[in-house]
């Protein structure tokens, strides 16, 4: 099974001005190609063919750095355009609300931890909400690794490589982040990948 690019689920316009047509056009069209040609490459002769893309990441972790590199930040991009959409942030769906609340203190910490997660991400990498033994925990990893590779489910990531922000907001990663979480954020596509997570 070979990877493909996704298509956008919104006109490379619709998530301006938080994220602008241009910064779309080089972080999907640009670099996650990029992820999914190596990846493509990488692939043969891995003894992975043929696997589902978690298990390729899986397989991968610690044994085949190249591969494992394009592969899982295929996985993070594949999950990140549907993590945002036009109009994001605001009202959180009740049942994820409620769990929010009830592992991480409430909404507005949520919010201060995953931000700071992402602030403090030395380099490349992602900040993330991720379910670990039944809990929602708040985490960060370098470059192209996500919980998934540490025992738990992402249900929400953001990219904190500079290709992801530094044509709308330079080296302010604080305000990128906070964008991101306020208007960004589509969160029934977060409560979708916490109830399957359970």
């Amino acid at each position: 099974m070979s990877f493909t690019l996704p298509d956008l689920p919104y006109p490379h316009d619709a998530l301006a001005p938080y994220m602008s047509r241009e910064t779309l056009e080089y972080h999907h069209d640009k670099h996650h190609l990029a992820y999914v040609n190596n990846g493509n490459n990488l692939l043969k002769g891995s003894g992975l063919e043929g696997k589902s893309l978690e298990e390729v990441v899986k397989g991968a972790f610690g044994k085949n750095a190249g591969l494992f590199n394009n592969a899982g930040q295929h996985y993070n991009h594949n999950h990140f355009w549907k993590w945002m959409k036009p109009k994001g942030g605001g009202k959180i769906p009740g049942a994820l609300e409620k769990k929010i609340v009830a592992d991480l203190g409430s909404i507005e910490k949520m919010k201060e931890d995953f931000i700071q997660a992402g602030v403090t991400q030395f380099g490349s990498g992602w900040c993330w909400l991720a379910v670990k033994d039944g809990k929602i925990i708040v985490t960060k990893t370098p470059n192209g690794e996500s919980p998934l590779v540490h025992g738990a489910t992402p249900i929400l990531g953001c990219d904190v490589w500079e290709h992801s922000y530094y044509i709308d907001y330079r080296n302010r990663r604080p305000d990128y982040l906070k964008a991101f979480v306020e208007n960004l954020v589509n969160w029934e596509y977060v409560a979708e990948l916490l109830a399957k997570a359970k």
